[in-house]
């Protein structure tokens, strides 16, 4: 059993703070922005809730955060009463959030000075995924920091991996939502197609998901965009802020994202007609407008 903190209880946050409580057996500590949550989460799973990331974090082998953006992770890590405050030596913090990797190394080297540790982890498999306790998460930092990590980590993890030095674990995310973005047009683009050419939908798929064709989004995704049902998931506005990080670092790097482009350009769109909550698979919504 580790003493850990957890910062940030949204939709994935919420139950992944949970898995650490239940299935990891940790003594936990909470904090988030609007303290309601909070309560909510103590209620649930027990454990404690502080004021301040920096109460929370005190004392704590392990601190997690899974906020909504850079400017989200900067507030609670190096900000007034941020958990750098007040973390111990060799405390390991872990976070989360799809955000920059230019912001990941800032906090591998503001940790660092503080005597502590950091590890960059996205993760991916959506609210599901923190919900089972599946979820994939991706890993940059150094390799001993990394193995320390990892047992606590894989309370709601089905795949851990490192990906190299910090802000590994963000580029690899980058990626994961590059291939998730063009897989989901290519199906959206699929389903319409067959549906004008008067096509059984279910039948085609039961077909080709088992072939070369098949993804994890078409045998998720296939039957509520089929029905039109968008009201779940891995919201519209979540996807357009991962692919606006990773066009940022394609500008900075050389990357040709030409299909990431558009692809973000046609969520932009989904966004236009009062989708910006609707699940990522709503792509299919554009094209029947």
């Amino acid at each position: 059993m580790a003493k850990v903190a957890f910062i940030g209880l949204g939709v994935m946050g919420f139950p992944m703070a949970g898995h650490l409580k239940v299935k990891g057996g940790h003594d936990v500590t909470v904090y988030n922005r609007t303290a309601s949550k909070a309560s909510d989460w103590t209620a649930k799973f027990g454990g404690k809730s502080a004021p301040t990331p920096a109460e929370a974090a005190a004392d704590a082998d392990f601190v997690f955060t899974c906020v909504g953006n850079d400017d989200d992770l900067r507030s609670v890590t190096i900000g007034k009463g941020g958990v750098l405050e007040s973390m111990k030596k060799g405390a390991v913090l872990i976070d989360n959030t799809t955000a920059s990797a230019e912001v990941a190394r800032d906090l591998y080297d503001a940790a660092k000075a503080k005597g502590s540790d950091f590890i960059d982890a996205p993760v991916s498999g959506g609210q599901a995924g923190a919900e089972n306790g599946l979820l994939t998460v991706m890993c940059g930092g150094d390799e001993a920091v990394f193995e320390r990590a990892r047992p606590v980590i894989d309370a709601y993890a089905r795949m851990v991996g490192l990906m190299g030095p910090a802000g590994s674990g963000q580029l690899t995310k980058m990626i994961n939502q590059i291939c998730i973005a063009g897989i989901v047009q290519g199906l959206a683009e699929g389903i319409h197609f067959g549906k004008r050419a008067g096509l059984d939908i279910e039948k085609v798929i039961d077909v080709i998901s088992k072939g070369a064709a098949g993804s994890w989004q078409m045998e998720n995704r296939h039957k509520t965009m089929n029905q039109g049902k968008y009201d779940f998931g891995f919201a519209v506005d979540w996807m357009r802020k991962d692919l606006g990080i990773v066009l940022t670092e394609a500008r900075a790097n050389g990357a040709k994202l030409p299909l990431t482009a558009l692809v973000d350009q046609f969520y932009g769109d989904v966004q236009a007609i009062g989708g910006n909550r609707w699940d990522t698979s709503s792509l299919l919504a554009r094209l029947e407008k």
